[in-house]
This record gives C-alpha cells, structure tokens and sequence, in this order.
C-alpha cells in the first residue's frame, strides 16, 4: 500500500511508482530520465548576455546506441493526462523523433508523429522497443509492414551495421 494517495504524489513520485515500472521492462538499457535536450535559451539585455534553463526530457526512449524513438513527459496526477501532450511533442519535433507520450501514472496518451492519431494507452500496454521499431519501420515502407511467412526477428541494417531484433508483430500483420 502507497504511503500517499496518488493525487497527493508528486510528479517524482508518480515516476517512481507508476511510469517507470511501465515502461522499464520493455526497455532494459535503451531509457535515459532527465536527459538535456536543450542549453537553454541566450537572452541579451544591453550588454549582459545570460542563459535560460536547459529544457529536459523525463525519458528519452532509444532505438540504439544514440539514437532516440521517443520521448515521454510525465506530470503528477493532479493533471489530465494530456496535461503535458503539447510539452512532449514540442520536445518530439526538437529533436525529430517520431513518438511522444504523455503521463499522470493513470494511463500514456501517445502521439505519432508518423501517422498523425493520439491514442489513449494503458499503464500496462505501454508499446515494447520492438513494437516502436516496427511501427517506425512500417511506417517508413508506405504505413504497412507485409510479412510473406511467420517470423519472429527482423534485421535492421543501419549503414554498415546489422541488428537483429526479436518481437511479436501479430498486431500489425495484416490479414
């Protein structure tokens, strides 16, 4: 039993105890939290020049090695949890990066910036990084991914290297 109820949470709190265990299972070693994402804005007054604060995301979520998929902005729950949706997809469309969620530890409300829809997810369907990387690569191949026989690995070729990665497609095999 929480020792706070979950509006008296504090958005680190909710992280902590919501957001986090949804997310990390499916991510082993592909998240970063509080990642920097910008310097922070230059104001110039006369001749003294100072620097906002940076601007950071609450979860970065990686394709590999440097590569971000998507970014995740969680509020406290007394927000919606589209509170911080706007947030979120202007720090997606910063940095490029086709998916954005937004959380209060109730449920994820995504945005895909591939196909344009909003879509309200539960704590516990949170998509895996296989799921990302084949909706992205779908996407990417004219919005379907056409599957010629049962497989259960995809190998991506990014330059010279090649990665193998192991996943359920059964939610987006067309029948």
């Amino acid at each position: 039993m929480a020792v706070l109820s979950k509006k008296q949470m504090s958005e680190e709190d909710i992280k902590l105890n919501f957001i986090t265990p949804a997310i990390q299972p499916n991510w082993q070693g592909h998240i970063t939290m509080e990642t920097k994402i910008t310097d922070g804005r230059i104001n110039i007054k006369g001749n003294i020049v100072a620097r906002s604060k940076p601007k950071f995301a609450d979860y970065m979520l990686y394709l590999n090695d440097g590569k971000p998929i998507a970014v995740v902005e969680a509020k406290d729950n007394n927000h919606s949890v589209s509170h911080g949706l706007q947030q979120v997809m202007t720090y997606a469309q910063m940095m490029d990066l086709p998916f954005a969620y937004a959380s209060n530890g109730d449920t994820f409300y995504e945005h895909d910036f591939l196909t344009g829809k909003e879509t309200l997810i539960e704590l516990d369907k949170f998509p895996s990084q296989e799921e990302l990387i084949a909706r992205y690569y779908a996407e990417l191949n004219g919005g379907t991914l056409t599957i010629l026989r049962p497989i259960n690995k995809i190998v991506i070729q990014q330059g010279c290297v090649l990665h193998t990665l192991s996943l359920d497609l059964t939610p987006w095999v067309q029948k």
